[in-house]
């Protein structure tokens, strides 16, 4: 019998470690819907519920992941218009200073020809993050596309007209007690049997001299093996979101310490930069790209967690 979820299929490897954000949440403020990160690792905290289960105003523990989130630099605007009966990208602004260390060639080089934005539907921010700031030895800088808030395209250029050439920290897009929706790739665990992969009941000693593999491929008839038996394939490294996480907690690098565990995060080391502290866990292994954006769905009201201890014990032997 199978026991594993048909909720995610294909089980296919993803093709990059840069998340895709298909979808971004509405705002009529002019502001950054997003931002991105890097996993560190876990620990836990103790806190004052603040939720309505029986357990209200008593002192619970939970677990948290640590995201390191240095400076995010604005390098471009992206312009969009309906063509035919699609929405899609018209032309990339880029600011000329930036545009040389990234390497970029066939886009419009200068923000000021962006005057009028009328003509087109919709405006996004385009921003880079350099993973060798906090020590991460990654050969490429991580470009990527963010939403902004606004009433209407002009709106939304003239905000990132602003920002373009600056750097954005995470205070300027979150805050403590926000619920976000994260995005990554899930560690990679290779090929893996049907046991591992689906969670299928090993078979018994005498049954076909076979222990760990499925007893039937199907029916008779449909005579043909049907996506939905589990077969052996490869496990993990998907696209994964998981929604409305709270942001318990956002830090600079002067306070690292007050997270920073004895001997530092398993396979990442210490915080050098900015952090959030999240509650419950991300998908993937320390040091994956995490992307960030407001909450699409929470029905969440913003509250102040009162933290009560955070746990700075080594993980090194855990």
């Amino acid at each position: 019998m199978r026991k594993g979820s048909l909720e995610f299929w294909p089980h296919r490897r993803a093709h990059r470690q840069m998340p895709r954000m298909r979808a971004w949440p509405e705002s009529a403020e002019p502001s950054f819907l997003g931002f991105a990160g890097f996993k560190a690792g876990m620990t836990h905290v103790t806190m004052v519920d603040d939720s309505d289960s029986p357990s209200k105003g008593s002192e619970i523990a939970k677990a948290v992941t640590i995201l390191e989130v240095p400076e995010v630099y604005v390098y471009g605007i992206r312009a969009y218009a309906k063509k035919y009966q699609y929405t899609q990208p018209a032309s990339d602004y880029i600011d000329q200073n930036l545009a040389k260390r990234l390497h970029i060639k066939n886009a419009v080089k200068g923000i000021d020809k962006l005057t009028d934005a009328s003509a087109f539907t919709d405006v996004t921010a385009l921003a880079f993050i350099d993973p060798a700031v906090i020590g991460i030895a990654n050969k490429k800088i991580m470009r990527m596309e963010i939403a902004v808030g606004g009433k209407s395209a002009q709106e939304k250029a003239d905000f990132v007209k602003k920002w373009v050439g600056k750097s954005v920290k995470v205070t300027d897009v979150f805050g403590t007690g926000d619920y976000i929706d994260v995005k990554a790739i899930t560690t990679g665990k290779g090929w893996a049997g049907v046991v591992k992969r689906f969670g299928v009941a090993t078979q018994g000693r005498k049954a076909t001299g076979k222990r760990r593999h499925v007893g039937v491929l199907g029916a008779w008839h449909p005579a043909k093996v049907l996506y939905t038996v589990p077969h052996a394939g490869h496990m993990g490294y998907n696209y994964r979101t998981e929604l409305n996480k709270r942001v318990l907690k956002i830090g600079s690098q002067n306070d690292a310490k007050d997270v920073n565990v004895k001997g530092g995060f398993l396979n990442y080391g210490v915080i050098r930069s900015d952090y959030i502290m999240v509650d419950g866990s991300i998908p993937g292994p320390a040091k994956r790209f995490i992307r960030i954006r407001k909450a699409l769905r929470s029905t969440h009201a913003k509250k102040e967690p009162k933290l009560t201890y955070v746990s700075l014990a080594s993980k090194q032997g855990s």
